[in-house]
């Protein structure tokens, strides 16, 4: 199993990343987690443009899903023709979401039949080779967090969320926590939005993760910040996300 850090910008896309994309791949099956503003130009180096097998949406902020709309277009209008239908894992109106990104009628020119939807619930199910679960943050809007395991690896991702005990419970043992940190610590933060390097430290050292990968920073925010706060709380193995890693998980 591998995990490609397509875009880690949070909120926006920033000069040198774009927004939340994610490449998980086992078997040759290959899995595109969130689909951020920027993200379908980069996906492009480390997968062929109709090469991707399923999608998944932790939520429907647009940093974390509007180029799926653009994705609708490449497959539509491929000169080969309309590309067959692919799964799109997502919150609840995540079709009617993407469609509306067409225009004020939503979609008229049926660009969502590039994809079928499936709703997401707390729940464990299979997408190819990979066993998931899935566990709701706390968010503004409703959101997922997701543990992807194959050959007895598991990867967690946080989604986007503020501070809730249900980040240490979806990280729990993996081998490799990829945890928003949108965050760098300051009086008066928002609550329920976003977790700073420190906290999100904080639950992988509870969860007792192999490896915590630090995503989702927002690009006035100083990486080498971030790793200073998380290194406070957490003495195991830490990275920041940059576009282009790839992070191998061997059987």
């Amino acid at each position: 199993m591998s995990l490609t850090v397509v875009g880690c910008a949070g909120s926006f896309p920033g000069p040198d990343s774009a927004a939340s994309c994610y490449l998980l791949e086992a078997d040759g099956f290959r899995l595109v987690v969130e689909f951020g503003n920027g993200a379908l130009g980069p996906l492009q180096k480390h997968a062929a443009l109709f090469g991707v097998d399923a999608v998944c949406l932790s939520h429907l902020h647009a940093d974390h899903c509007v180029d799926l709309y653009s994705y609708a277009i490449a497959r539509t209008y491929s000169p080969a023709g309309p590309q067959p239908v692919i799964p799109v894992y997502g919150p609840a109106r995540t079709r009617e979401r993407i469609g509306l990104i067409h225009g004020p009628d939503g979609d008229a020119d049926g660009l969502m039949k590039r994809f079928s939807f499936e709703t997401l619930a707390a729940r464990s199910f299979s997408i190819g080779p990979f066993d998931v679960t899935t566990v709701p943050m706390n968010h503004p809007v409703e959101t997922f967090g997701f543990r992807f395991t194959y050959g007895g690896r598991t990867i967690a991702y946080s989604g986007d969320t503020g501070e809730t005990e249900a980040v240490a419970r979806l990280a729990r043992d993996c081998d490799v926590f990829l945890c928003e940190a949108a965050f760098l610590e300051k009086p008066d933060l928002p609550p329920d939005i976003h977790l700073t390097a420190r906290q999100a430290a904080g639950y992988a050292a509870r969860a007792g993760v192999g490896e915590l990968v630090l995503t989702h920073l927002q690009p006035w925010n100083g990486a080498d910040d971030a790793l200073a706060e998380a290194a406070a709380v957490f003495d195991g193995k830490l990275a920041m996300a940059v576009p282009g890693q790839v992070l191998n998980l061997a059987r």
